[in-house]
């Protein structure tokens, strides 16, 4: 740069710079028009030259702006995961603080009940009783000895699907059963609630529900087949609901279970002078079970074992002594002592698939690809899980397949995109299945799954490639190469056994018919429109380039014999229309094919054969109205070019790309044959 353009450039620059007074001033030194425009383009070219070292610097850094995205990326979820173990660690401190908890309050109540038993369960009842008479349709809950109130208090009731608020409910908690009661709009004296529902303890199961502001301090109710959510007030209410909940239900299992030994004493014991061998087949087994020797140090340990490695996330180590017990009480008599550890156990199991469930869910990061489900998937089905295994799995890769196609960026080109898009579709739908095939090699009950699963998939990614290539209004010979390229990515998952051709032909069966239409309708209103302008003379290319081009043009069309139309010089003995329109129907025909399969055979023939009549029916006419000799011979030529030499070639070609020939054009070309006239004669075409 000059050393004027660098004193312009530091005036520029400087803090002080005021535009009014720098153009006053330099208004007031110029001597005319002449200097004025000089100044304006040094200031042009330092512009010019400040906005091409922007550029420069940008895509200096370009690279390292993406890879500074990728490294957050990559920390945030690093992060992440950091919060799901702190969370987990937390949840499982928080479970032992709680266990110790319960463990005193049992001691407790059983101290106090020991101490009042009969003051305490008369309260209890009296309590129950006065609250039930505020339930319209309760009045019968009563009825069953024994049953007394534990808990109560207001909830709103959740909508499943949509999580919206649907009511408020009043929910009372007893020893044997819970009651759900709805608020009464127009209160009638002392009752406030409707009866709704009435749930043994052992017909469902509570789960936590986690916080997702504003939803939040929330727990669900499984009843198979449903479910229901219910809010709490605050967060101390719901931990107080779950923690009697949980309380309640284990007491009732107690109580059933001791319930059960008593009365098994109180049975006539026919067994010892039974003749029937199969009763005492039963019995040795019952005698055997006290010889069970639970005393092994890493039996008795087992349950906080398990703790510990589902709280290090060691699952496979969870796992193997999970077999390892089973191993070891395969053939063991059930006795009461291996109850009571087997309830121990199952309770670390279905914290084990809570944690492994939560791996595969779609929340979890979806960058690892199949293979980062395998330690998880695998773990489940050694668990005996292997549907649940499996319905996780697939979606797991449906979110990461959908997140993958919602991240592609949108290209200008849309034959780009395609490639883009057929690219990571087929490569993860390939690499999910072999994947799949790898992790459930053994489980061929849930193949038929992944077939349905791809099936749906397939859906997602035409829904993708339609909205891009049909919607957008592309070209015929765009959406022609669009296809062909899906085509040819489905064609390769038939190396792994899958052929999903036939799906994505079904699915993009009505798009094709529509754009083929739509091109129709516009080469027929193009054809229409020629032909009324239509002044049958030569054609003049004016330049030998311009011949050559076009003979090109319809050697590629299939059209060899196109040379005994051209004349001397530059001229063409055919009439412009009849030229173009040749180059444009073959040119469908051949976008036609690369679009074709089966269900599209009678939609493509109907096309071309709309097309041809326009053309022919045009020619017919001309030949009939057309009153000057010289002109009718030429029109006869060109009608003699569209029997004799395009339609043939539209057959043929037609039959190559198809695999079998096409009858209805052949009966058209019959049916247009042109008649050799006089020049006097009026009748043209038969």
């Amino acid at each position: 740069m000059s050393e004027t353009g660098n004193r312009l450039r530091k005036l520029l620059e400087s803090p002080n710079f005021d535009p009014q007074n720098y153009v006053k001033q330099l208004s007031q030194q110029s001597d005319g028009d002449r200097d004025l425009q000089e100044h304006r383009q040094k200031i042009q070219n330092l512009a010019d030259e400040t906005a091409q070292n922007l550029k420069k610097n940008v895509y200096k850094n370009y690279r390292q702006f993406i890879e500074t995205a990728k490294e957050i990326s990559y920390l945030e979820s690093e992060m992440y995961q950091l919060s799901h173990i702190l969370t987990e660690q937390k949840s499982i401190m928080e479970s032992i603080t709680q266990a110790l908890l319960s463990a005193d309050k049992d001691e407790t109540s059983k101290e106090m009940q020991a101490a009042f038993p009969k003051e305490t369960e008369e309260l209890k009842q009296r309590t129950l009783t006065s609250l039930l008479e505020k339930v319209e349709g309760g009045k019968n809950i009563m009825d069953t000895p024994g049953r007394h109130l534990v808990y109560n208090g207001d909830l709103v009731e959740f909508d499943v699907d949509n999580m919206s608020p649907i009511q408020k409910v009043h929910a009372f908690l007893m020893n044997d059963c819970l009651l759900i009661a709805t608020w009464l709009p127009n209160r009638r004296g002392t009752v406030k609630y409707k009866y709704n529902a009435l749930y043994d303890l052992e017909s469902f199961a509570v789960v936590n529900v986690k916080d997702n502001p504003p939803m939040k301090d929330m727990f669900k109710i499984l009843m198979f087949p449903e479910s229901r959510i219910f809010q709490a007030e605050n967060s101390k209410i719901k931990k107080e609901w779950l923690e009697i909940l949980d309380e309640t239900k284990k007491n009732k299992v107690t109580k059933d279970r001791h319930k059960t030994e008593e009365e098994v004493p109180t049975s006539p014991v026919r067994v010892e002078v039974s003749t029937n061998p199969f009763d005492q087949e039963d019995d040795e087994p019952a005698g055997a079970g006290e010889s069970v020797d639970l005393s092994p140090e890493w039996i008795q340990e087992l349950p906080e074992d398990l703790d510990v490695c589902i709280a290090q996330r060691d699952f496979e180590g969870a796992v193997d002594l999970l077999d390892k017990l089973n191993e070891y009480l395969k053939d063991q008599p059930v006795t009461q002592r291996v109850k009571e550890l087997r309830l121990k156990v199952e309770e670390r199991v279905r914290q084990l698939t809570e944690v492994l469930v939560f791996e595969l869910s779609p929340d979890r990061s979806l960058r690892g690809g199949p293979k980062a489900t395998r330690r998880a998937v695998s773990q489940l089905i050694r668990l005996g899980q292997s549907t649940k295994a499996c319905e996780l799995f697939l979606n797991n890769r449906a979110a990461a397949v959908q997140t993958a196609i919602r991240q592609l960026r949108i290209e200008g080109a849309t034959l780009l995109y395609i490639h883009k898009l057929c690219n990571i579709f087929f490569t993860s739908l390939l690499e999910t299945a072999k994947e799949f095939e790898m992790d459930f090699a053994g489980n061929t009950g849930c193949y038929s799954a992944f077939v349905v699963w791809s099936k749906s998939a397939m859906r997602m990614f035409v829904d993708a490639f339609s909205k891009q290539v049909f919607d957008s209004k592309e070209s015929l010979s765009t959406a022609a190469e669009c296809v062909k390229v899906a085509k040819e990515h489905c064609q390769q998952l038939t190396d792994i056994g899958l052929d999903l051709t036939f799906t994505l032909q079904s699915l993009l069966v009505k798009d094709i018919k529509a754009a083929l239409q739509s091109y129709n309708d516009i080469i027929m209103e193009a054809t229409k429109h020629r032909n009324s302008e239509e002044m049958w003379r030569r054609m003049n290319l004016m330049t030998p380039e311009a011949l050559a081009k076009l003979k090109d043009e319809m050697r590629s069309c299939g059209i060899s014999s196109f040379e005994q139309y051209t004349g001397d010089d530059c001229w063409v003995n055919l009439s412009y229309t009849i030229v173009a329109f040749t180059k444009q129907m073959m040119s469908f025909l051949e976008e036609g094919l690369k679009l074709y399969f089966p269900e599209l055979h009678m939609v493509l023939l109907e096309s071309l054969r709309e097309i041809i009549l326009v053309a022919v029916q045009h020619v017919d006419y001309s030949l009939r109205c057309e009153q000057d000799p010289e002109k009718k011979a030429f029109i006869m030529q060109n009608a003699s070019f569209l029997h004799d030499t395009v339609l043939p070639v539209v057959e043929r070609r037609f039959e190559e790309g198809v695999g079998k020939p096409a009858k209805q054009l052949q009966d058209l070309r019959k049916s247009t044959r042109p008649v050799r006239i006089n020049p006097e004669s009026t009748t043209s075409m038969v």
